[in-house]
């Protein structure tokens, strides 16, 4: 005789080992729709620093490095919207170094 299998309750514990860990973390949806938005508020903070950076000192590098860093906010969302969140986040992490690096050492 098989035994019989009941369907469980969210939140309700099972005794059976082979049952799945419950879930922690974001759920994909969540972790796409976080990046995004977190690609976004970037993209915005980018934005008012370049333009704080040619208030002060004009200079083709200056537009370079924060206009790269941009782009790079662009793409990270980019992906994210197609379900690459951990490459995005990885590029955003990446390209937001090289864009802080880029500024203490290239800009005067």
């Amino acid at each position: 005789m098989a035994p019989t299998q009941f369907a469980t309750l969210p939140g309700m514990t099972t005794s059976d080992p082979e049952s799945p860990a419950p879930r922690t973390g974001f759920t994909p949806r969540q972790a796409r729709r976080l990046r995004i938005a977190a690609a976004s508020v970037l993209l915005v903070a980018l934005a008012v620093v370049l333009v704080l950076r040619l208030a002060s000192r004009t200079s083709v590098l200056v537009v370079g490095v924060y206009g790269l860093a941009m782009i790079l906010c662009g793409v990270v969302i980019e992906l994210s919207r197609n379900g690459r969140t951990r490459l995005g986040t990885w590029l955003l992490a990446t390209g937001l170094l090289a864009a802080l690096a880029a500024d203490w050492l290239l800009l005067p």
